[in-house]
Parts: C-alpha cells; structure tokens; sequence
C-alpha cells in the first residue's frame, strides 16, 4: 500500500508513517499521536484485536518512528481533525532514545541538537514560509524576464572592500569566500543578460554577536540594465516584496498568528522614502533623539531601530526607504549625482535594514576613479575590467532571506536558520 501524506487523508484504507508525538498506552488500548510533515492523527490500537502489537507498543517511545496500516474512520470524539486510524499491521521504523532536549531548553543546547528542534511545528513553518518566500519572489521575477545565475563563492581576490572575508586555502595558493556576488551581477550586465537574479549562500567574517548577524546567510539578489535612476531599483523592491507578502500571508497567515501570535500586514505602494537627514530631524523632534554631527552621513543602529516608530507614527507603513547616504558610508560602486550624493538607498522594515540598494556606476572611467578614491583601485582591478567594453546602466539589491524570515516570526536569526553559523558556531 502507497503512503498517505496525514493532511491529505479521507476515511477509508490507508498507510501513514511519522514521529510519534503523543503515547498513551492503557491496559486495553493505547492511543498514538502521529506526525508527520502535513499533521497529526490519532491511531487508536485495541490490544486484544491486535496481540502481534503488544511487544512492539511496549517498546514505543516519543519521537520514535512508526508505520501503520489500517481503516481510518471518523469520530466525533477525537480533535485531531475528526478522524482515527484503527491499525491492522504496525512496524517500528526506529526506537528514539530520551531526548536530550524541550521545547524550553536553552537557545545554544537546542542548537547542538538542530535536527530535533526542527522536528518542531513552529519550525517546520519555518521553513515552509522562507520556501513560499522564495519560489514568491522567484516567481515574480520570472514573470519580467529576469533569469537566475549561479555565480562563484570561491574567489581571487577579497570582494567589494576588502575586509570580513575569509581566506581559505586553494591548492598551492588562497582563496576567499564571496561576501556578495556583487560584482559578478555586475559582469551579468556587462554581458547583456539585462536582468538577472540569484539565490545562494553569503559570506560575511564579522564577529558579531547580535539577533541579527551571522556568518553564513541565505542571499537573495537581483540586478537589472535601462535604469533611469535608482527609483527604479525602488520601485521594483517594494512590489517583490509586496507580492512575496501576499504569498505568504494566503499560505501560512493563520499559522502564523496561531504558533507565533504574528498578524501579517500586506503593505500599500509606494512605500514611503525619506532622506537620511530628515530621519534624524523628525527623530529628534518628536523623540528627542538626537546624534553628532559627524554620525549623520549614516544610520545609527539605534536610529535604524526608532524608525520603526517614525514610520508608524508619519505614515502608518512597516517600510521605509531611507536615501541621501554620505558618500564616505556607501561603497565605491554606487553611483553619485552632480552634488556627489550616493544614488541607492537602505529599506528599512520593522526597524531592521533588510536592503542596500542602489543604480550603480558604470562608466569606467568615473567607477575606476571612485575605487581610487577609497583606496581599492588594485585591490578590484579584475572588476573594473567588466567595464572597459560596454556596460548598460543599471541597479539592484540583495536581501538576506534568514533576515526576512526572522522579521515574520519576530525571533533571533540563530532560529531562522537550518543550521546557523556565526563567530563561536560550525557545527553540527
């Protein structure tokens, strides 16, 4: 007999497999709460029906893994959907030991033993929401005539500036891990694909021990050619996301609010911009916030956090584009106007920067002179070469998919993640 998917079964002869969640073994039955990935159902055993069982429900544990056969019929007695399996043939796939961890253990144990946190319900949502997310986003693209790219994590030199990369040995010489593939959907450009995206793995070597931060993160990047300016970077950020949001909340909203208390809000476009310097003039006047002169070229970490209340209070949104960035705080691909203001923007949402975006540099002479500038000429001269034959404007972005699933959830990233890394964390 072929398996049934739990959530999927109707009255009639069936085959679940799954974990075990709940036992009761009684003197003349025992009920069985099993899970698999879609639900739970209760398989009710009546032990002098069935004597062949008894051995084997002697040794059942929790989380144990169980085959059953049998009749599933409704009930008005039971909650788990109304129905229960009376089994006609059981087999223990596996006998689980006592775990080594609850739901309440510390956030650090829970992580040496991963693969039976995510056994969770909270976290199988988890990560069905962050697939729903990407294929949401995936699709949207799609849609525009973008086309996803692979682009190589390994590479020569240090990426973007240089710094919180790390080294790792390459046969007879080094290599470094890709912090961004940045440059390489800037050679995308170069090559006329016109419109390109990319999910994969990114590296970052900072030792930072926020919610927020980890060493190895999920990206999702795009960048597109025949910009007008970086508005239109804008423009097409906020309906992704909007979109992917919709997606979500059809999919999983009342499983949201029902194991993370978390109502989902689809946002309305445009989402408001502000620039850098009237984010800190409405701070201060309507919170006394207030920074020195010379940390105004860029967003504060506490002023990141408040414009979760300033955007609430000024526009009744969860987002914000911030713009107007000192050029000394952007990197040296960003494009800069005719007062040498960076053309890009941070998105802001829930107070969490969740974007850098921006229309890039892409006449080689003035990009060439920016790296200069910041003391990177060498250091990116395989990328200046993208540049030296051609190159359409263009702009784009990158979102860290871990960061946006911790912002649904409302949780650290170290429980968004599969398996997270971060500066005291590689294994399992």
């Amino acid at each position: 007999m072929k398996r049934t998917y739990i959530g999927e079964i109707a009255p009639g002869q069936h085959r679940i497999s799954g974990f075990v969640e709940n036992f009761r073994n009684k003197k003349s039955m025992a009920f069985i709460v099993l899970r698999d990935v879609t639900g739970k159902m209760q398989v009710t055993v009546i032990k002098e029906e069935h004597p062949e069982m008894l051995e084997m429900l002697d040794q059942l544990t929790p989380h144990s893994v169980v085959t059953f056969e049998g009749e599933v019929v409704a009930s008005e007695y039971v909650k788990l959907g109304g129905i229960e399996m009376y089994p006609t043939s059981m087999k223990i796939e596996s006998i689980a030991d006592a775990l080594p961890i609850k739901d309440d253990s510390d956030i650090d144990v829970r992580m040496d033993y991963r693969w039976i946190d995510l056994r969770r319900e909270r976290n199988h949502l988890m990560i069905a929401l962050q697939t729903t997310l990407t294929a949401a986003m995936r699709e949207f693209l799609l849609e525009r005539n973008f086309v996803e790219i692979h682009t190589p994590k390994l590479i020569a030199a240090a990426s973007e500036s240089g710094s919180d990369v790390f080294e790792v040995k390459y046969f007879e010489g080094n290599a470094y891990l890709a912090q961004s593939p940045q440059f390489y959907k800037q050679m995308a450009m170069a090559s006329g694909l016109e419109r390109i995206f990319e999910t994969g793995p990114v590296f970052r070597a900072e030792k930072s021990y926020t919610n927020k931060h980890a060493t190895e993160f999920s990206g999702f990047d795009l960048e597109f050619s025949y910009i007008d300016s970086f508005e239109d970077v804008m423009k097409i950020e906020e309906e992704l996301l909007t979109y992917a949001i919709t997606k979500v909340k059809a999919a999983h909203g009342e499983k949201l609010k029902e194991l993370f208390g978390m109502e989902l809000e689809i946002p309305s476009l445009p989402f408001p911009r502000m620039k850098l310097a009237d984010v800190y003039a409405e701070l201060e006047a309507r919170y006394g916030y207030k920074v020195p002169d010379e940390l105004k070229g860029d967003l504060t970490t506490e002023a990141e956090r408040m414009t979760k209340q300033l955007c609430r209070d000024m526009f009744g949104h969860e987002f914000l584009f911030v713009t107007d960035y000192a050029k000394e705080e952007r990197a040296f691909y960003h494009m800069r106007d005719e007062q040498g203001i960076p053309q890009g923007y941070d998105l802001i949402w829930r107070g969490v920067e969740i974007t850098t975006g921006a229309q890039r540099e892409h006449r080689y002479d003035v990009l060439k002179a920016q790296a200069e500038e910041k003391g990177l000429a060498e250091d990116v001269k395989f990328y200046l070469e993208f540049f030296k034959y051609g190159c359409p404007p263009h702009g784009g972005f990158g979102l860290g998919i871990d960061r946006l699933t911790m912002l649904f959830l409302d949780i650290p990233i170290k429980e968004v993640q599969f398996l997270f890394r971060g500066p005291n964390r590689l294994t399992p």
